[in-house]
């Protein structure tokens, strides 16, 4: 706590403009809608101030954690005592012949949406991913059979030191929901860079419009929610197993295993933390001992 106020007041000395929130309810900053407070919450506007909080954070000894949209996360109904970094500020873009650069913050449709804009083709899957783009880096984030490995050639990230790095997308360790700076989560991704093909910006919204109308159709966006809960067991698909152990609409609290689509639980409205996670844990007891698989949570859990 000591170290928090310190924190507080290096950089309110050395970054005046750069906007702090103490006691912010995360709730307002997930998706799920869930959440106690955080401790310290900043909310860098552009490079210079996220690299200034990280530094200042650093030298007291204080890891952050780095948020975006609050898409694949559940936090404690207590909050988390600790320092957040939001970056939804860090969103700006350029476009230098078919390779678009982009800000850790931008959303994925947003991103989607400028490519689309400059008729390159290749982030249609990324329109309807609830994410940023810094996250969806971090977790390789994919659909409808896209991912980012498949365009992605460059990252630059702050590491721990406060030493800005850029590394090619083959020494990122692009795998399923996973990549380098899953493993370090100490590192704070400012850009990616991606290689996109010319298309036809007709076909490219076309594409888009589609693949909007198939999550409408078969997602529940209607209610709060983290996005898909479990990913995919390796030869199965998380939803189908769940459906088949006839677990679509059990419910614990204000938490539901959507009707709509079994992978995604959802907050009926009142749902706590502690009603998702054992929610969450119902549904993996089930499924492994019906099934035999045992599913692995995509959703992050912080504050725990």
């Amino acid at each position: 706590m000591e170290q928090l106020e310190r924190l507080v007041q290096a950089l309110r000395t050395r970054r005046p403009e750069l906007e702090l929130r103490e006691h912010e309810p995360m709730s307002r900053h997930t998706t799920f809608r869930i959440g106690g407070p955080a401790r310290l919450m900043a909310l860098p506007r552009d490079r210079k101030e996220a690299a200034a909080a990280v530094r200042a954070a650093a030298e007291l000894g204080i890891r952050p954690f780095f948020l975006g949209n609050g898409s694949n996360l559940l936090v404690a109904d207590r909050g988390y005592e600790g320092f957040i970094v939001k970056l939804t500020g860090l969103d700006q873009t350029r476009v230098v012949n078919r390779r678009l650069r982009a800000e850790s913050g931008i959303s994925l449709a947003r991103l989607a949406m400028a490519a689309w804009g400059c008729g390159l083709t290749g982030l249609e899957f990324a329109h309807g991913i609830p994410g940023t783009l810094g996250g969806g880096v971090a977790m390789n984030a994919g659909a409808y059979g896209g991912e980012m490995s498949q365009v992605l050639t460059a990252v630059t990230f702050l590491d721990e030191a406060g030493q800005v790095i850029t590394l090619p997308a083959q020494e990122c360790a692009l795998t399923y929901r996973h990549s380098l700076f899953t493993d370090h989560p100490e590192w704070l991704i400012l850009e990616a860079e991606f290689e996109l093909a010319q298309g036809v910006p007709t076909l490219i919204k076309i594409r888009m419009d589609e693949l909007a109308q198939k999550r409408r159709a078969k997602q529940p966006l209607d209610q709060p929610s983290a996005g898909s809960t479990f990913k995919r067991p390796e030869g199965h698909f998380a939803a189908a197993l769940i459906e088949q152990c006839g677990l679509k609409g059990l419910s614990v609290g204000g938490a539901q295993v959507s009707e709509k689509h079994a992978g995604f639980v959802v907050n009926r409205g009142g749902a706590t933390a502690e009603d998702v996670l054992r929610l969450m844990e119902q549904v993996r007891e089930r499924v492994l001992r019906d099934t035999g698989v045992e599913l692995e949570p995509e959703v992050k859990l912080l504050g725990f």
